[in-house]
């Protein structure tokens, strides 16, 4: 069994209940297959990043197999604006955030009759000199545990959002991203774009940025903010303190 968000943006829980923890979220277009279902609710794994959580059942529509590998094998186009329309065939209106995808409605894909939209579209594998563009788009959005959207994001939702803007594909949690790519020696060797990420005193990884020129990151802590990196960490000259300790900075592109 397999499902598409048709909705801007779906919480994925940790469990089946509206008052359970949003770990992620679903955008609009994106795709999954269902693992389990109960009374009101159904266990999905993304197709993107092979996220696993529950949705409420009535936040989806039901696809079948074909057409789950079509939108597997079609060219993901996004939404490339803070927020774009789809038109229903009734004339109705659905915002759909920045990052949300629209292959299924440009190829016609998506069990609906006559979703049009006429927005702005990103596709393809954009140079790594773009990503700090991208991630300016998400600058002030709030921190929200679980986000995915510049309604409200968490640190390695904004990192993955931004690197998928651009083409690329990261995991999810800051955890998962930091087992991806080659770890650097010294802050001198990043570029803007790479990854940046903290621990806690366990050793557990617990948060990710995107280094800037000069040694600077913008991140998601409290809101999408930009703030200066040392050897230590992060320092927030707001409050005059570093607020997160560095563990490693990798090159993911």
């Amino acid at each position: 069994m397999f499902g598409i968000s048709n909705l801007a943006i779906v919480p994925i829980r940790l469990e089946p209940s509206d008052r359970s923890e949003q770990v992620s979220q679903l955008l609009f277009g994106d795709h999954f297959k269902i693992l389990e279902q109960i009374e009101k609710w159904v266990k999905i794994e993304t197709a993107f990043d092979s996220y696993i959580g529950w949705i409420d059942n009535k936040q989806f529509l039901n696809i079948n197999e074909d057409q789950f590998n079509l939108i597997e094998n079609s060219d993901v186009v996004l939404n490339g604006d803070f927020i774009e329309y789809i038109t229903t065939n009734d004339n109705q209106l659905i915002p759909i955030p920045l990052g949300s995808c629209v292959s299924s409605i440009d190829s016609k894909i998506i069990n609906t009759p006559n979703f049009l939209f006429e927005g702005s579209r990103i596709s393809g594998i954009k140079d790594k000199s773009n990503i700090i563009k991208t991630a300016f788009m998400y600058l002030n959005t709030p921190y929200l545990w679980g986000g995915k959207s510049p309604f409200g994001i968490d640190c390695s939702g904004f990192t993955q959002m931004v690197y998928k803007l651009n083409g690329y594909k990261i995991l999810r949690d800051a955890s998962q991203q930091s087992s991806q790519g080659e770890a650097l020696s010294f802050i001198e060797e990043s570029e803007p774009g790479d990854l940046a990420f903290f621990d806690n005193d366990e050793g557990n990884i617990i948060h990710v940025g995107i280094m800037m020129d000069n040694n600077y990151i913008i991140h998601a802590s409290g809101k999408v903010r930009i703030d200066r990196l040392d050897h230590l960490g992060i320092y927030n000259a707001e409050i005059n303190r570093h607020t997160h300790k560095l563990r490693v900075i990798k090159k993911i592109i």
